[in-house]
């Protein structure tokens, strides 16, 4: 049996997850949230026993249906938010959720799911464009175009409770 790395106390949750930057030109692959309508990266909750490039590899698959592979780690984040009242899991929990974000490969002429596993829709975002659209975590608008430039790994503590991070 699987169990995601995550734990819950009193109104406290934290998670452990991955996230995929994956590029398309000067686009990048989202999941646009059926609830609230923001958009988010592709990925999901570690495993117990599991590494982060094995998770995120099974988690663009699962999502997408193509078979991409991890080229580097781009940003870990630890992010801090409040529980969305749209997410019932969550609704009105402190959260802190540390986050691995990996560039990622597709093969040649991947054609991409146009909804993940759970429903959700994929969208193509203009990297150009970011700022425009609602992003989570919001430190994406400006981290993200260094991350992808950058040989270094970013650590960023993103904070979207008073929209900063450092």
């Amino acid at each position: 049996m699987e169990y995601d790395c995550y734990l819950q106390k009193g109104d406290y949750y934290f998670r452990f997850r991955t996230g995929a930057i994956i590029l398309k030109g000067r686009k990048m692959l989202f999941v646009q949230n059926a609830l609230g309508g923001y958009y988010y990266m592709i990925g999901g909750a570690v495993h117990l026993g599991e590494n982060t490039k094995d998770c995120i590899e099974r988690e663009v698959f699962e999502e997408t249906g193509v078979p991409c592979k991890v080229v580097r780690t781009g940003i870990i984040c630890e992010n801090f938010f409040e529980g969305d009242r749209l997410d019932e899991r969550i609704s009105g929990m402190h959260c802190h959720v540390l986050e691995f974000y990996y560039l990622m490969e597709a093969p040649e002429d991947s054609a991409f799911a146009e909804e993940t596993d759970t429903g959700e829709k994929l969208v193509w975002l203009n990297l150009d464009e970011i700022g425009k659209y609602d992003v989570r975590p919001i430190m994406l608008k400006t981290k993200l175009q260094e991350a992808i430039d950058g040989g270094v790994v970013l650590h960023v503590v993103n904070n979207d409770i008073d929209r900063s991070y450092e």
